[in-house]
């Protein structure tokens, strides 16, 4: 299916230099979302990049035992830090970002408010990780009714089975799961 430039975002999920160097592999999904980011830019799709974004400080953490203590505890992903930047190959001056503090991507933020703005009815979604971000999501998209397209060649996740599942058995029950070079020549 083809989507409507003015109607479709390509959304990246914390694809920042903080994550990638968390897992071994990460880095390889970064051709294809290189691919989607620059497709998006050519046929004018609105980008945008989310990630996590901190205030120095960190008071959105508390000092409880979760995943973003550590964050907290090394300083990791303050905005304007080099681990909150977004990868090269994906992010350039200029590009909306919006940040959150907590996994899914509309996590307490104005994800959705700028979507709505903006008439998008259609997501192109990909990221790190695929048990993470991209599930809550795909998942909190859905019961927002936006039509979902997700990348599962540019997602990856920790556990290769759980990647499986999720773009083999859940997503397709909430959106079109397409590869790289599959979605590039649909839109083209």
């Amino acid at each position: 299916m083809k989507l409507e430039p003015f109607k479709t975002a390509v959304v990246t999920l914390d694809l920042q230099k903080g994550i990638l160097v968390m897992g071994d592999g990460y880095e390889s999904i970064i051709p294809n979302a290189s691919k989607i980011v620059g497709l998006a830019r050519k046929k004018n799709y609105q980008l945008i990049h989310v990630g996590l974004g901190f205030s120095e400080g960190h008071p959105e953490v508390a000092d409880l035992d979760t995943q973003f203590l550590k964050a907290k505890q090394n300083n990791l992903f303050v905005k304007g830090s080099p681990s909150a930047e977004f990868h090269g190959a994906i992010a350039q001056p200029g590009d909306l970002i919006i940040y959150k503090q907590r996994i899914g991507a509309f996590s307490e933020n104005h994800l959705n408010l700028t979507l709505r703005a903006r008439g998008i009815e259609n997501l192109v979604l990909f990221g790190i990780s695929t048990s993470g971000i991209v599930l809550a999501t795909v998942t909190r998209a859905f019961d927002l009714d936006f039509k979902i397209t997700i990348i599962h060649d540019a997602c990856l996740d920790a556990d290769a089975e759980v990647h499986r599942v999720l773009t083999e058995k859940i997503f397709p029950k909430r959106g079109t799961v397409v590869t790289t070079d599959a979605f590039v020549s649909e839109q083209e």
